[in-house]
């Protein structure tokens, strides 16, 4: 673990291999968290983005900037509760959620991690990006105390928000979807703004013939339904309840990914389910491979599969963000969620041959195709513009899709503009209040 002086950025881009002059559009620093895969995800799909738009971007892990040791102590104790004591997750998850503000060890620790970052940002830093919780906090309290002088973004990457994504402080919030803007905007966060998914390019809709080409590579049934089983990064969850549930329905075939949790897949192997892998470097292969997706947190490969056109059922979900994003996957149209073991054989068969699925495998390619992509929403906030020569928008996103795109943001503003009143109006504030459901359903 590295000392604070001896923290320097990670670029992209580094200073020597910087755009041309006159197409520099600014530095802009990301910083993330080594929790998982979905954090770091989400950073690299945003600094591809940007760079794509001449800025010059720097990559932070949050764990790094923490006291020496704490980070990594973190994380472990993250992970260790997810696989050994979930309820207590659930518990930790729920009480922090209820507070009006961090606990006194969270604010400790967040505080530690102050000067460490401000050393981090190289000095000619025009905005600073967060996609970790923990890192909005301490962007927030570095704003209201004048020490970050540049603007302070966070990009929420769950489809449900945590009371401690939203940071006083921070300038901007930036949700994948009205439903995550909608609760964030009900506990008082600055500037929501819908601005959609940030996946990697490779996540696109099968043809016959890649789907063809993918089974053979993964050694797949040529012709079976194959439903793909995911449980993040680090294989946690009832794995192998969910793959034999599945298996027993006889609907589709498991196709399991385990993350780094090998001995998850060999265990499988011995459980009789034949297809479960490793850590997969080709995750779009394997998504073209397979025709439904089957996962318990909600995080970004759900991203990814609505990407690659796969309708996604939330299945026996982790504890925490995994049950809060699964009811918000549900309440935008864009994941069955089933409670009910016997529910599983119907709902996959809906999602695999009838028009619930067709509906899912429409919302998700309109979520990336209708929304207009965080670049914009940065640059506007920051008063910088891309540089001149920069890649621009994809064609995707002109003619016809920009009349989508206006819509879709006129549809969120509207919706979040009743959120408050719309509380207050009937005297309450409820914890998972949605102001999308309210509009959508008349109740005005």
């Amino acid at each position: 673990m590295p000392h604070s002086d001896d923290l320097a950025p990670e670029s992209v881009a580094s200073p020597s291999a910087a755009p041309p002059q006159g197409s520099y559009a600014g530095r802009i620093a990301i910083i993330s968290a080594g929790v998982g895969a979905g954090h770091d995800g989400a950073a690299a799909g945003l600094a591809a983005r940007l760079a794509e738009h001449g800025f010059l971007l720097d990559r932070h892990d949050f764990l790094d900037l923490l006291p020496i040791g704490a980070g990594r102590l973190l994380c472990g104790a993250y992970r260790c509760l997810l696989t050994w004591v979930p309820e207590g997750y659930q518990r930790l998850y729920a009480a922090t959620d209820r507070a009006a503000r961090p606990g006194v060890m969270w604010r400790v620790l967040f505080r530690a991690a102050e000067q460490r970052m401000l050393r981090a940002l190289a000095p000619d830093t025009r905005a600073v990006v967060s996609t970790y919780p923990g890192a909005g906090q301490v962007l927030g309290a570095l704003r209201r105390r004048g020490l970050l002088t540049v603007p302070a973004f966070t990009y929420l990457t769950d489809f449900s928000v945590h009371a401690l994504w939203v940071a006083p402080g921070v300038d901007a919030h930036l949700a994948v979807h009205p439903v995550p803007a909608a609760q964030a905007h009900a506990q008082g966060a600055a500037a929501v703004t819908v601005v959609g998914p940030v996946t990697d390019p490779r996540f696109t809709r099968a043809t016959a013939r890649q789907r063809a080409a993918a089974r053979e590579r993964f050694a797949l049934p040529e012709h079976a339904p194959l439903a793909l089983l995911v449980a993040g990064s680090w294989g946690v969850g009832p794995v192998r309840r969910a793959a034999a549930e599945i298996q027993e329905t006889g609907v589709a075939v498991p196709v399991v990914v385990c993350g780094r949790n090998q001995a998850l897949a060999e265990q499988l192997g011995r459980d009789g389910i034949e297809h479960a892998f490793g850590w997969v470097d080709d995750m779009p292969g394997l998504m073209h491979a397979c025709d439904v997706l089957v996962q318990n947190a909600g995080g970004l490969t759900s991203l990814e599969a609505f990407a690659a056109g796969l309708p996604v059922a939330s299945y026996r979900c982790i504890p925490g963000h995994g049950h809060t994003n699964a009811a918000a996957l549900d309440e935008a149209g864009l994941a069955a969620w089933v409670r009910d073991p016997a529910e599983l054989g119907p709902v996959l068969a809906e999602l695999l041959h009838g028009p619930r699925g067709q509906g899912q495998r429409a919302a998700g390619l309109a979520l990336h195709r209708s929304a207009p992509g965080p670049v914009p929403a940065i640059a506007a906030g920051t008063g910088l513009r891309p540089a001149q020569g920069a890649r621009p928008a994809p064609a995707r996103f002109r003619g016809r899709r920009r009349i989508a795109v206006t819509a879709a943001a006129v549809a969120a503003t509207v919706s979040l503009g009743v959120a408050v009143p719309l509380a207050h109006g009937h005297n309450e504030t409820p914890a998972r209040f949605t102001a999308v459901t309210h509009y959508l359903h008349g109740d005005r």
